[in-house]
């Protein structure tokens, strides 16, 4: 699981900034989430979560009991 850190301050506290970085980090996900944070109706925080997912085998998905 990733998950990225990025400092970016808004000159002018428009609403492009963190739309486009949300359509970025949308469209680099295969599995995961995006979360928005808002404090006082403003966004302060957008996180990414990238998950790995690995397919198991036939063999690994048969347990003997």
């Amino acid at each position: 699981m990733d998950t990225i850190t990025t400092e970016r301050p808004s000159q002018d506290g428009s609403n492009a900034d963190w739309l486009e970085i949300v359509r970025k980090n949308v469209t680099g996900l295969r599995f995961g989430s995006v979360q928005i944070t808002v404090h006082d109706g403003r966004v302060t925080q957008v996180e990414s979560i990238e998950k790995t997912r690995f397919v198991a085998s036939r063999d690994e998905s048969q347990v003997k009991k």
